[in-house]
């Protein structure tokens, strides 16, 4: 039992009585650069106090949507396999309450955990990248379970086509030929996301938002940071265009608020995240 002042954004409703549920997953244990993920969602929880459930971008208020703060995980270190059961574990049970599941990271590698539970749940799942990095290595210093092969692992798990990468600016020419040939392939910015709607349809979607999408020139607190992203107000122009697409779960991934110790990089992540709980609300029709 969390008390109400360290849940997001103060959010003070149980399960039963909400219509989304957050869970952070404090993991950093295959990160290649700096570590420092696991912090971001206490660091995350305490920073939403301090900004507006109301947005003017959206005209919309979180005051206005059920959400549960299911807490953290326990997360062993060293375990990756075992994290990811746990979040897999999670997001099933959030499923199996007709609840929408959301993800506040730790790094990448997590999100493969998620995207298992929900290729179980949906079996026409769509996932929707948004990052720097393609993410797509067979294995990175001989470990096949880390943050730089977490796609290439729901791509195992989905198939061609069903994985729709944005603002991707680094990795290996294999990775981006690879991304050409399977996977609807949009480098460098954010370019093209409302042409999803008339892709999808209605399909399930879910999204994985690598905060290194951003450029580190706003967004520095992010433990690989690659130089040449898009801005903050580039983000959610895009992510905006989200809400006519069928959100069936999201997750926010790779904030490292220890490396930025304005807090700059940490408001920005609790401000995407009140913007994508609207964004998904919306989508669903609750708000």
């Amino acid at each position: 039992m969390l008390a109400e002042h360290t849940r997001f954004f103060a959010y003070p409703y149980q399960i039963d009585q909400a219509e989304m549920a957050i869970f952070g997953v404090p993991f950093d244990c295959t990160t290649s650069n700096k570590p420092g993920t696991r912090f971001a969602p206490a660091r995350m929880r305490l920073e939403s106090i301090n900004l507006e459930t109301y947005s003017p971008d959206q005209n919309l208020d979180l005051a206005d949507l059920k959400v549960a703060d299911l807490g953290d995980l326990i997360c062993p270190f060293g375990n990756a396999r075992k994290v990811l059961d746990l979040v897999y574990q999670q997001t099933e049970y959030i499923l199996e309450q007709n609840k929408m599941p959301i993800m506040i990271g730790g790094e990448h590698l997590l999100t493969l955990g998620a995207v298992e539970a929900m290729n179980e749940k949906y079996s026409d799942l769509q996932l929707v990248q948004l990052d720097a990095h393609t993410d797509l290595r067979d294995e990175y210093l001989d470990e096949k379970l880390s943050h730089a092969t977490v796609i290439k692992h729901c791509y195992n798990l989905l198939g061609t086509d069903r994985i729709h990468a944005y603002g991707i600016r680094s990795g290996m020419r294999e990775e981006f030929e690879f991304a050409e040939q399977n996977l609807n392939f949009n480098p460098f910015d954010l370019k093209g996301m409302s042409k999803l709607k008339d892709k999808l349809q209605n399909k399930p979607v879910y999204v994985t938002l690598d905060l290194d999408v951003l450029d580190p020139a706003f967004f520095p607190g992010t433990g690989t940071p690659e130089p040449g992203g898009v801005t903050f107000k580039e983000l959610l122009s895009e992510l905006f265009t989200l809400q006519d697409l069928n959100i069936v779960g999201f997750d926010l991934v790779e904030l490292c608020p220890e490396v930025d110790p304005s807090g700059i990089s940490t408001a920005a992540a609790c401000k995407v995240l009140r913007e994508m709980l609207l964004i998904a609300g919306k989508s669903k029709n609750i708000i």
